[in-house]
């Protein structure tokens, strides 16, 4: 079988699976179970058979036109480079992992047979984006993602919370779709294809008319779909859905899209170097502002989407000084690092009973309950905090030695100021990394207070697959010497300098913040107001949704808790209840975009209904009007009729008569 058969199969299967559990789900439930997993899994080998053949070696393309369109085709096209297949064997990874977790952890889920089909559609739709050669082939892909994510996202639909997230992801998004369909039709205009190849070809011929005017209009969807400044607030409410889900959509699909989009087309940003500073300006703004909002956060799991959006933020940054194999290095090993955490944090949420950390750090023993997730959690965490020798220091290091090389004008493919502002921002947000990473470790597994409930030991296909990710987790840094020629054949070593550097701040940042934790510490005897604690015996899934909800009902929103006992709010001082909410950015876009459009729709329904349906329902009263009087007329009486025939003649007889003797007279 060729590699090209073999490539098209990889989206094809999880597609074929997710058709199949959605007509045999209610029907033949047994089914369900082995039609989630076995095709994404086998997926996945196939993925690992492609890069394999692929080696890093030369692209190898294969295209059929799909259907004449009369101006630029549109090819069924594949487009299959070092980046590529790796990303593709993450996806299949991931969404293997995230398939058997969910078998256990939705057990019980009525939805299960749609949700199982709707993330089998959601992976084969990454895997689309990620191998297609033809922007139009990718967008479908694009979309897909983004309507799969709605549905997912509200899972939990009975909850306010999953339905107010999943119309504003998909709102969101939606805005920076727009002016990305805009810019690819504007880029195949200038290019005369679709084509990724051709694209690239003409930009590298001078090709491209409108570098910064397309680039822009680009980079908004991408600023959508990759959760970056300003149009990231989705992310985080975005959590409201199952933690499968969200392990998901921040480690291997949605959110990596944009950056790989970027990736693949990095020389069309390049040609513009005023648009890759409004990408450094964009990256260095959602690293700090991310930062600062997860050193604020409550829910586990806003801290890690908050930490999600920071690290796609190192992706742009390095994007933004034109090192592409620097960011996807770091998608790579932020995926793998990423969905141990997430569903790690689904095993302690469902152990704890409680999505909140006030509420975990007033719990004794909960890192013994759950070993397996404690365990791997450390490690992904210290890979989150860029802490050798794991996998997120050297992919953290090889944005900062890209971001190095820029600002001191050893590389010229991007503006020196876009390297220092990459640099800066990655160092101090370095700092904050580390700082809410020891933040989320100390309250979650070094509580003081009653015993955490016991459940027994967690099912093994929620623990299992942690230890999986947790083996790239530990050991994918050290593979960078042997990966060179899937990454461009650019070295991602790191450099002694920003090393020291980044790891001294790292360290710093962490040892404050449990500097900052003892101190409080003495607080933590008083019990955080409203402490929530879901049913012990509840499946996970059940916990979590319960879990949600009682944390707004108790708190009053899903992203604090007023507990004195909080290191982030003694390191964060006054600026603590503007980062809670994310520096109120859903506040202002309220007041800017929200409230306008609904009073311009409340304007045209009083239009609607005062006005226009005032004519409408006048002429219809005019019509009833006379249909009344007339039918006052239909007596029925023959006599009545000839005698008003009779008058009426009459009275033209004489109408008749007095019009001949004026006009006679005149």
């Amino acid at each position: 079988m060729t590699t090209t058969t073999l490539a098209v199969l990889v989206p094809l299967l999880p597609f074929l699976g997710a058709a199949a559990g959605l007509l045999l789900g209610r029907t033949v439930p047994g089914f369900v179970r082995p039609l989630a997993v076995l095709p994404t899994v086998a997926a996945a080998v196939l993925a690992v058979l492609v890069a394999a053949r692929q080696g890093g070696g030369r692209p190898i393309d294969a295209a059929t036109q799909l259907t004449p369109t009369g101006s630029v085709p549109v090819d069924l096209a594949l487009h299959l480079d070092g980046f590529a297949v790796l990303v593709a064997v993450l996806v299949g990874l991931v969404a293997t992992c995230v398939q058997i977790y969910s078998t256990a952890y939705l057990k019980d889920d009525v939805r299960y047979p749609s949700y199982a089909a709707l993330v089998s559609l959601f992976t084969s739709a990454m895997l689309l984006v990620v191998y297609s050669g033809d922007l139009m082939v990718l967008l479908v892909g694009w979309e897909i993602m983004g309507i799969c994510s709605y549905f997912l996202v509200g899972h939990y639909w009975e909850t306010p919370e999953a339905r107010a997230a999943s119309l504003k992801a998909f709102l969101v998004t939606k805005l920076g779709d727009v002016p990305f369909l805009i810019g690819l039709f504007a880029l195949a205009a200038d290019t005369g294809t679709f084509r990724i190849t051709g694209i690239l070809a003409a930009v590298t011929n001078g090709g491209l008319d409108h570098p910064t005017l397309i680039a822009l209009l680009l980079l908004a969807g991408v600023a959508g779909k990759s959760a970056q400044f300003p149009l990231h607030t989705w992310l985080p409410d975005a959590m409201a859905g199952p933690t499968p889900v969200s392990a998901l959509i921040h480690a291997a699909t949605m959110v990596a899209a944009g950056i790989y989009f970027v990736a693949r087309l990095l020389p069309v940003f390049a040609a513009s170097g005023a648009a890759l500073v409004v990408l450094a300006v964009m990256a260095a703004v959602t690293m700090i502002g991310s930062g600062l909002a997860a050193l604020a956060q409550d829910d586990i799991k806003r801290v890690l989407a908050y930490s999600t959006i920071g690290q796609l933020g190192y992706m742009s940054g390095a994007l933004a000084v034109g090192d592409r194999g620097a960011a996807v290095f770091h998608l790579l090993s932020h995926g793998a690092f990423k969905a141990v955490l997430f569903l790690a944090a689904g095993v302690v949420i469902h152990a704890a009973g409680t999505n909140s950390l006030a509420a975990m750090s007033r719990m004794g023993g909960l890192a013994k309950r759950i070993p397996d997730a404690y365990w791997t959690m450390t490690v992904a965490l210290l890979a989150l905090a860029a802490i050798p020798p794991f996998a997120g220091f050297f992919s953290k290091e090889a944005v900062l030695v890209a971001a190095e090389h820029t600002a001191f004008g050893d590389r010229d493919v991007a503006p020196a100021a876009a390297g220092w502002t990459i640099l800066v921002a990655g160092l101090a947000a370095a700092v904050l990394t580390a700082a809410y990473a020891t933040r989320l470790w100390l309250l979650a597994f070094r509580g003081r207070g009653p015993e955490a409930p016991d459940h027994g030991r967690q099912p093994a296909a929620m623990t299992s697959v942690l230890w999986v990710l947790a083996v790239p987790t530990i050991a994918f840094g050290l593979t960078t010497g042997v990966l060179t020629d899937w990454f461009d054949g650019h070295g991602l070593t790191p450099s002694l300098t920003t090393a020291v550097l980044s790891t001294g701040v790292g360290l710093v940042g962490g040892l404050v913040t449990y500097g900052a934790w003892r101190h409080t510490t003495a607080l933590a005897d008083r019990p955080p107001v409203g402490a929530v604690a879901a049913h012990p015996d509840a499946e996970p899934a059940l916990v979590e949704a319960e879990a949600m909800a009682s944390h707004t009902a108790a708190y009053g929103t899903i992203a604090d808790a007023q507990d004195p006992s909080d290191p982030g709010r003694l390191l964060l001082g006054p600026l603590h209840r503007h980062a809670v909410t994310g520096f109120h950015l859903d506040a202002v876009y309220t007041a800017l975009f929200v409230r306008p459009v609904g009073a311009a729709a409340r304007l045209v329904r009083f239009l609607d209904r005062e006005v226009v349906d005032t004519y409408v329902h006048g002429s219809g009263g005019i019509a009833r009007g006379l249909g009344t009087l007339i039918r006052r007329a239909q007596t029925g009486n023959v006599q009545t009729y000839l005698g008003a025939l009779l008058a009426g003649t009459l009275v033209l007889a004489i109408a008749a008569v007095v019009f001949a003797n004026v006009y006679a007279g005149a």
